[in-house]
């Protein structure tokens, strides 16, 4: 017999299936048990007359049995297959299940983070937290499907890299083979190689910051959705593809995962009939004069100030993103555009949502000359940069474009507390899938083991 998959399980009343999954719950009434068998399609409730003791929670197992529609009384309007349920004439264990280290059935799994990834291999199986992840594969699935309609290109960008992208301390360097190379802090020197080949590029890549310090929003590696595209006529066309970007992936994700957002009492960001735009400057006077806190010589927001000027423009505008332009160009790399009206200015901005920043992006420079002195004004080497330089070298016309953290969108769509949570596998100054203080306990009793071993005491005759 073919398999079922538990979605379709609603189309099939009357039918005799075999469904295939893990045991989800376990409810014994004696005479009868209930059991709900997940698979990666849903969840569906299970009725057995032949008593099987032998069975336990995340087992892996095969059913065959027929789909009867459950009683009026019984029907779980929570539930999408909730209508009907299988009698099951045959069940088969295809692999038991050690005891679980929690209640895995509940609704919403009450661990603190440090347990919920000890046990990433088995957290993710739970339904909330695999919601976090459907949600996350639409937004890149409507990232992508949004560039290409626009016109761009996919490519992919390397991540062992010769040189910082950005400069500055923040990057890990690596041991490649006699040479000393590093982890890529961003695509953003290939994407703008790719703007001379394709016109409009777009990536997915892993990108690596090596950030001294643990924040519920920052990780060592995340996941960048990069674009970049040339023949600008404004850089003001940057953020109006960033925006046609945000309003498909919110579209979307409100259309096919409004049950995921309803788990996390969520729902889409907001937005205005365009997203507001306003000066770095213009948004520290707004906070000065509401909150009393200057600033106003700062050349960033703090996180503090994030959140206060998203809640002035959702209170004015009735947007809960916004961008925010024309940072400094001390403070931006060497490739951003400088304002032609104030050069300490940039044509660069931040969108934020929700009081976090969600994308950076602007115009950069596409002048050979220009961009060779800002290296080098930059305290950087312009060998380093030979192969990126070419591409302006042998013509690059005016361009820009946006990058946009997965993670972070994903964990502000959802409202997570903590970033690690909009991740598989988190990478951060504390863990490489475990603990590394748990990893630097073990390898010191590993070296005394091995240091009695290499000199064991003398045995008395």
């Amino acid at each position: 017999m073919e398999r079922t998959y538990i979605k379709d399980v609603v189309t099939k009343i009357g039918e005799k299936v075999l469904l295939k999954g893990w045991i989800n719950t376990i409810r014994d009434h004696g005479k009868i048990t209930f059991l709900d068998l997940r698979d990666n399609t849903g969840i569906v409730q299970c009725v057995l007359l032949i008593p099987d003791g032998d069975l336990g929670l995340e087992y892996a197992i095969e059913i065959q049995g027929s789909i009867k529609k459950r009683p009026e009384r019984m029907i779980n309007k929570e539930m999408e297959t909730g209508f009907v349920e299988i009698e099951v004439k045959k069940i088969t264990t295809l692999a038991k299940s050690y005891e679980l280290p929690f209640d895995m059935s509940k609704e919403n799994l009450d661990l603190k983070l440090p347990t919920l990834l000890d046990y990433r291999s088995l957290t993710l199986r739970h339904p909330k937290i695999k919601a976090v992840f459907k949600v996350q594969n639409q937004i890149l699935d409507s990232y992508r499907e949004y560039m290409k309609s626009q016109g761009f290109s996919e490519f992919f960008a390397p991540t062992i890299v010769p040189v910082a992208t950005e400069g500055g301390a923040e990057i890990f360097p690596i041991e490649y083979f006699k040479y000393k190379t590093f982890l890529a802090q961003s695509p953003q020197l290939y994407k703008q190689i790719m703007v001379g080949v394709f016109e409009k590029a777009f990536t997915v890549s892993r990108a690596y910051r090596a950030e001294p310090s643990v924040t519920t929003r920052h990780m060592t590696e995340y996941i960048s959705l990069d674009a970049e595209f040339g023949f600008i006529n404004s850089w003001q066309e940057i953020m109006s593809m960033t925006e046609g970007l945000i309003r498909k992936i919110f579209a979307d994700v409100e259309k096919n995962f409004s049950g995921e957002l309803k788990m996390f009492n969520s729902s889409i960001p907001k937005l205005s009939k365009k997203i507001p735009r306003i000066k770095l400057k213009e948004a520290q006077e707004i906070i000065f004069k509401e909150t009393g806190r200057d600033n106003r010589k700062e050349p960033d927001l703090d996180p503090q100030d994030e959140k206060d000027i998203c809640k002035h423009i959702f209170k004015k505008q009735g947007s809960e993103l916004v961008f925010i332009t024309h940072y400094p160009t001390k403070k931006r790399p060497f490739y951003t555009y400088p304002d032609p009206q104030n050069p300490e200015y940039t044509y660069s901005f931040d969108l934020l949502g929700r009081g976090l920043e969600w994308v950076t992006g602007g115009q950069r420079i596409n002048n050979y000359e220009q961009l060779l002195l800002n290296i080098k004004k930059w305290g950087n080497n312009p060998d380093d940069f030979d192969i990126y330089l070419k591409a302006f070298k042998y013509g690059m016309p005016p361009e820009g474009g946006f990058a946009l953290g997965l993670e972070r969108m994903t964990m502000q769509i959802l409202g997570l507390a903590n970033i690690r949570e909009a991740s598989y596998f988190p990478r951060d100054m504390e863990r490489v899938d475990f603990r590394l203080s748990k990893f630097d306990t073990v390898r010191k009793n590993d070296q005394k083991k091995n240091k009695k071993q290499k000199n064991p005491p003398e045995k008395s005759n």
